[in-house]
């Protein structure tokens, strides 16, 4: 796929959600840290979208879209809400498989039905974020409250904890 190619697509998945801005990036960039560094952008306004697994027969998937400072709590509210006894990141291929998108590009807009998608409310206190644009070629720029939007998803208290800061 090539860049417009990738940027109809996304503007197809955010037409009628609102307010946003499509940014281009130079793809060797896209993971949050080198993104922001090059960019000029505050990791507290980016987010990201991270696909999660529960470990049952068959598995159960979810999207968790969580803040850059933040650490998504897989081993108590992920797997508690999946409803299994272990959970963990999926691994690049599956997620992949499930939302056609690549690690550093996947984004909370065109996601699968099937898929739920958890945002932190952490998320939603932010005046503006920088979400993963479904490719490592695009990011999105909107308000938090275009997450709402979206049919599937579901904010969740607690879902991340603040990191601690690295100096």
């Amino acid at each position: 796929m090539n860049v417009e190619t990738d940027r109809s697509m996304l503007e197809r998945a955010l037409a009628g959600r609102g307010e946003y801005e499509l940014f281009p990036c130079d793809p060797a960039l896209a993971d949050t840290a080198a993104f922001c560094a090059a960019y000029g952008f505050a990791m507290e306004d980016s987010a990201n979208t991270i696909v999660v697994v529960g470990k049952s027969t068959p598995p159960v998937y979810a999207a968790c879209l969580v803040l850059a400072t933040h650490r998504l709590d897989v081993n108590r509210v992920v797997r508690a809400r999946l409803g299994t006894r272990k959970a963990s990141f999926a691994s690049p291929e599956e997620t992949r498989a499930l939302t056609g998108m690549e690690i550093g590009g996947v984004t909370a807009f065109g996601l699968p039905d099937t898929l739920p998608l958890w945002v932190d409310a952490a998320v939603m206190r932010r005046e503006r974020i920088v979400l993963g644009g479904g490719s490592r070629s695009w990011k999105v720029l909107a308000p938090p409250s275009i997450l709402l939007t979206i049919p599937h998803a579901e904010v969740v208290e607690g879902l991340a904890s603040e990191a601690p800061r690295r100096d």
